[in-house]
């Protein structure tokens, strides 16, 4: 570690020391902020500055009982509440919010005015959201006035039941109780349940509440956990709430002086709702991923402080390592030019292509080498290894032997040894015998050739015969050495003839 570094953390090290931390004004402001937004996020349920969340009109006939911050219920839980109301014709556009716990809400949802209880006063939405076998219903989706209602109210029930109205609701009465004391016919009895066959609708009812107790039981469950986990939750919250309440009414002015300090940063928050909203959006996943990181950083520090001590010795020599390869460095600058290792770089990068094909073209060339080999091994020498039994006529040599005495004869006879060129030269000798034979050369015409000869010829060996045929299939050293004095090799008849 250099001096100016040591130098620079005992600096940072005695600046730590020297600031004693935030004071108590500092850390009393950043309590009552946090406590402030926490009231303010636990009644409003919502983060400011930020987009509403996901939102559902409704269209109704009559919505004048209904208002902006009216609640939305479902099953009797607040899951949200009323942000606009807009006239279309007769009827009212109704724009309301839906939390996470009501969610999803279909495309079959249903929605209608309900007054709510006595001591809470006003009127709320009821929301139905619908059947799950639906989709769910887009942001900003819609629900037509063919599925909205408004309840109705006690003075409407008593203006519509008047005299003829109240005489069809005692017949309505009267032949509801017909329905549950009457007794089915047989006919009617073919297709109830067993379990009811033969009772009366209000006897059908009560083995109907039999059942209940299921019911009750859910029910039962479900109001107990709206008390809280333990005893008296629900109590000691609402007790909370009116000590924090009273305090904060002792401290009105503060409280005040507060509240304008919050409208001034919640309005400078106001103008970067958009990147504050991203920012907020990101915080989880980031934190997550950082604890992460943090994480395997926390156990990498012992094996790093270890390694740092290690590693220490070698940085020290690094100057002096430098300094050693220094002159080697500029040796292999130049080495790298054009001139030297950069120019046979260039060479081979011409050459290496044609240097690719040849090793390709050499790798096809192998097997046919070592075909050639075996041929030459298995085949051909053990052929001119033998010796060709020709009794008198032979010299007891090998066929290979023979075939170069023959190439040296052919050789001593056409010597260059005058202007007449390379031919074989033969000593014409006569004889009372003439003898023929026909010409079979390439270029010949059908030929017959004469000559003189004081012997008569005995024959020709091997045999004069037709080649046999050429299978390209088969490699040559898979066949048989050819036997010189087998059957095929045997003497046949002479060629030239003498000629009467």
């Amino acid at each position: 570690m250099s001096h100016d570094h040591r130098k620079t953390s005992r600096y940072n090290q005695q600046f730590f020391r020297d600031w004693g931390g935030p004071g108590p004004l500092v850390v009393g402001l950043v309590a009552v902020v946090l406590t402030v937004v926490g009231i303010y996020m636990a009644f409003n349920k919502s983060i400011p500055f930020t987009n509403p969340g996901y939102e559902v009109k409704a269209t109704f006939s009559n919505a004048v009982n209904i208002a902006v911050k009216s609640p939305v219920r479902i099953a009797g839980v607040k899951v949200g509440e009323v942000t606009d109301l807009e006239g279309s014709g007769d009827n009212t556009v109704v724009t309301f919010t839906v939390d996470g716990q009501g969610r999803p809400i279909r495309e079959d949802a249903s929605a209608q005015i309900r007054p709510r209880l006595f001591l809470e006063g006003n009127w709320f939405i009821d929301l139905d959201p619908g059947s799950p076998s639906s989709d769910e219903m887009p942001d900003d989706g819609s629900i037509p006035v063919s599925r909205t209602a408004t309840s109705v109210q006690v003075d409407q029930v008593l203006g519509a039941l008047q005299l003829p109205q109240r005489a069809n609701f005692q017949r309505l009465l009267d032949g509801l109780g017909t329905g549950l004391n009457a007794k089915p016919t047989a006919a009617e009895d073919r297709t109830f349940e067993p379990l009811v066959k033969g009772l009366s609708g209000g006897e059908a009812l009560n083995v109907a509440y039999l059942n209940g107790g299921k019911a009750a039981k859910g029910t039962a469950i479900v109001s107990a956990a709206t008390l809280g986990k333990k005893p008296n939750d629900l109590g000691n919250l609402l007790r909370g709430l009116g000590r924090l309440s009273g305090k904060l009414n002792e401290r009105q002015d503060d409280l005040k002086g507060f509240v304008q300090n919050f409208n001034t940063f919640t309005g400078a928050l106001a103008a970067e709702s958009d990147n504050l909203e991203l920012t907020i959006q990101e915080l989880g996943p980031t934190l997550q991923t950082a604890r992460v990181s943090l994480t395997s950083l926390n156990d990498t520090l012992p094996a790093l402080r270890g390694f740092a001590v290690a590693v220490e010795p070698g940085l020290r020599e690094v100057p002096k390592t430098i300094r050693v390869t220094r002159p080697l460095l500029n040796q292999l600058k130049p080495l790298l030019t054009n001139k030297e290792a950069g120019g046979l770089a260039k060479i081979l990068v011409k050459s290496t292509p044609n240097t690719a094909a040849s090793v390709n073209s050499l790798i096809q060339l192998l097997p046919q080498l070592r075909y050639l080999g075996l041929c030459l091994s298995k085949t051909l020498v053990p052929t001119g290894s033998q010796v060709i039994a020709d009794g008198s006529f032979g010299n007891g040599q090998k066929a290979v032997r023979e075939f170069l005495y023959a190439a040296v004869n052919v050789a001593g006879e056409s010597q260059n040894f005058d202007g007449n060129g390379r031919f074989g030269r033969v000593m014409p000798r006569g004889g009372q015998l003439n003898i023929g034979t026909h010409d079979t050369g390439a270029d010949s015409t059908q030929r017959d050739l004469y000559g003189p000869a004081s012997v008569a010829p005995l024959g020709t060996r091997p045999a004069q015969a037709a080649l046999p045929p050429l299978d390209a299939s088969e490699h040559c050293y898979t066949q048989a050495p050819a036997d010189l004095n087998g059957p095929q090799a045997a003497a046949g008849g002479p060629n030239p003839v003498v000629i009467p």
